[in-house]
């Protein structure tokens, strides 16, 4: 089943013989660093595989929240609000951003005492969230009938439409003289002296000097392919668009068993709030004692189970050189089968509970895979201090489901580390080396809204 439809981007007609950055992925955070680095004088080139955000990019809930964010990636998170509050104006484009406010509902007097300690964390960055009775949140929601104790809301919160969001980023990059790649996926990077001095391409060879591997699911093979070690699995989620909804409410919700936000075509995303089916693939157990914490923090969360993804991750070969044929070439698009009884399940807990929803019809379901590291913050960082890091290869990857509204904060920090800026948030806790220079891996459990 094909995923969602992409706003298109045109593919630049050639190859640079030189450029300073090659970006490997035009996913959300890939096209974000582009566009800080063109901004910043920088010839960069785009390299996807696919198209411009056809994986999860395009697939996610379209959140954009501060709230429930590990307390590590919040100073980046506030400043990836602040950008996407300028973004379209910026790019003079549309991504669809707005502030529309997410209501997190809470079942139990637990989990409203756990909102509590959260509105304390959010009030340390002057951000008005405020706590509600159970009738002061279903008030926002005309005829929404939830078994609730009370609600955190957060004005500050938002949305934007990830079929738009990295296409228009990306055409604004060509405005500014980077060019776009699709169907052209990256084979090897090259070396000379020790330092970045090209990519080969299976369209060519590009010459630069630094590169980013901003590769969402695939950056591991792609990083392994090098001899550099990335800790990263993958889990598939499925989402549900609705047909639209005339007069339906603007505000986002999350309850324990749903999440529902509007699009910008009047219907709604409909996501289910519990745990995603992981399926076991020959990483599972190559990286088990690196996940073991988080086995240990969530396993009450994880619902295991063995699919074709096993099978397809042992026929995908794990190294090869600049003249043969890739895993990126032979897969353009990561598309999963999505999950239709479980997803419609979910949509009917909502129509029960709304009768606005009760007759409104499915426009489409579709899956994709989220990149999931230990501690569940992604990488962005240098590859130097591992082992066989290499001087000019950077990697943005790992986002754990959190990508989407971290992505323009993640591409101006990429920015920064990749010309020496100094950096917009402080980049320790994001570091490559973390998993093998003895840091204690620390997951947050908990975290499920994307």
């Amino acid at each position: 089943m094909p995923g969602p439809k992409l706003d298109p981007v045109a593919s630049d007609l050639s190859l640079p013989g030189a450029v300073d950055v090659v970006i490997i992925g035009g996913g959300i955070v890939g096209v974000c660093t582009a566009l800080e680095l063109v901004e910043r004088g920088l010839k960069v080139a785009i390299c996807e595989k696919g198209e411009i955000g056809c994986e999860q990019s395009s697939r996610n809930w379209g959140w954009v929240r501060l709230t429930h964010r590990d307390l590590r990636e919040m100073p980046l998170m506030v400043e990836s609000v602040r950008l996407w509050k300028g973004l379209d104006a910026r790019i003079e484009g549309d991504t669809g951003y707005r502030q529309c406010g997410v209501t997190f509902t809470c079942a139990t007097d637990a989990a409203l005492a756990e909102e509590r300690i959260w509105l304390e964390h959010l009030k340390d960055y002057q951000i008005p969230a405020k706590l509600l009775t159970r009738d002061e949140a279903l008030a926002q929601f005309d005829g929404l009938d939830l078994d609730i104790k009370g609600a955190l809301y957060n004005p500050h919160d938002g949305r934007a439409e990830p079929q738009k969001a990295a296409p228009a980023i990306a055409r604004a990059v060509q405005a500014r003289g980077g060019t776009v790649h699709q169907n052209c996926a990256v084979r090897v990077v090259e070396t000379d002296g020790g330092k970045i001095s090209g990519v080969v391409t299976e369209q060519g060879r590009i010459a630069c000097s630094k590169v980013l591997v901003a590769g969402g699911v695939w950056s591991r093979l792609f990083l392994g392919n090098l001899g550099i070690e990335l800790p990263q699995l993958r889990t598939k989620s499925t989402v549900l668009a609705t047909e639209p909804v005339p007069n339906g409410p603007e505000g986002t919700v999350k309850f324990k068993d749903f999440a529902l936000r509007k699009r910008r075509d009047g219907g709604y995303t409909v996501a289910s709030a519990l745990p995603s089916k992981y399926q076991l693939t020959p990483d599972s157990f190559r990286l088990f004692s690196a996940f073991l914490p988080t086995l240990k923090n969530e396993w009450r969360n994880i619902n295991l189970g063995i699919g074709p993804a096993f099978l397809d991750a042992l026929r995908t070969r794990r190294h090869w050189g600049p003249k043969d044929r890739t895993p990126f070439e032979d897969t353009r698009v990561l598309d999963p089968a999505p999950d239709p009884a479980a997803i419609d399940k979910v949509f009917d807990i909502i129509k029960a509970a709304y009768p606005l929803f009760r007759n409104v019809g499915v426009a489409q379901r579709w899956a994709g895979y989220i990149d999931v590291l230990p501690d569940i913050i992604p990488v962005i960082s240098p590859t130097e201090g591992v082992k066989n890091g290499l001087p000019g290869l950077f990697v943005a990857t790992g986002f754990s489901g959190h990508g989407f509204g971290l992505g323009t904060g993640a591409g101006r920090l990429a920015a920064d580390l990749i010309t020496d800026h100094p950096p917009v948030v402080d980049p320790t806790p994001f570091r490559l080396h973390r998993f093998s220079d003895g840091s204690k891996i620390t997951p947050l459990s908990g975290v499920t809204s994307r």
